[in-house]
């Protein structure tokens, strides 16, 4: 983070840091819910939340650098709400005030984040459906009319739309883990995964760098 430092940055997380495999729905009633526990998923998001921000804390404490840090709730982190809305019992006793984001700033589920021309959010949903959009970039940049970033879904797609001058662009990217899902099977588990940098942003356009776990992995270890 050095080589940020005192600069004009926004970080930004896009959700499902806490997984949540203990309220999973789709695997309710199977044989791989056996021994997952609530307490666990939290406490387990909450230790590496803490690793994630230590160096961003480490630097500030250095340089008095304050970047603004948001992050943006995911479908898994609202399993908890979801989960207190079908079991009214333990509603209180189990919130997303448990999960530790320290000092990033919070954001509702799929509560869109505006800055410099881009909209944020876990996805993008129809209207009167809750259902996310679906397609490719491209599409999904036709349906929304503007420039917007998601996580939501694994791999990176890109792209963008000139019109009448104004460039938009389409970013999703949803993939920052060491381990591939089981769910998706031996032929799909080899999706990008990293961080994105924009540089230059301004009114929805910006430029690109791309930063793979790999890469990442080979310089920090």
């Amino acid at each position: 983070m050095d080589e940020y430092a005192g600069t004009d940055l926004a970080i930004i997380h896009l959700g499902d840091h806490w997984d949540m495999p203990s309220l999973s729905s789709y695997d309710k009633g199977k044989k791989t819910m056996e021994g997952r526990r609530v307490k666990k998923d939290v406490q387990a998001g909450n230790k590496a939340f803490r690793l994630l921000d230590a160096p961003l804390a480490k630097c500030s404490t250095k340089t008095s650098w304050k970047p603004e840090k948001h992050f943006l709730f995911g479908n898994h982190e609202d399993r908890i709400t979801r989960a207190c809305e079908i079991d009214a019992q333990i509603d209180g006793l189990l919130t997303l005030e448990a999960l530790d984001t320290l000092d990033w700033k919070r954001h509702a589920f799929l509560k869109p984040l505006h800055l410099d021309g881009i909209a944020y959010a876990h996805y993008f949903y129809v209207p009167n459906t809750g259902r996310p959009y679906g397609g490719m970039a491209e599409t999904r940049l036709k349906q929304l009319g503007r420039s917007f970033t998601q996580g939501h879904q694994q791999g990176l797609q890109m792209a963008q739309r000139s019109v009448l001058g104004k460039r938009t662009r389409a970013l999703i990217a949803g993939s920052f883990y060491q381990h591939s899902e089981e769910y998706r099977g031996p032929q799909a588990s080899d999706e990008w995964r990293g961080i994105l940098v924009k540089h230059n942003v301004n009114a929805g356009d910006y430029d690109l760098s791309e930063v793979s776990l790999g890469y990442l992995k080979k310089r920090y270890g």
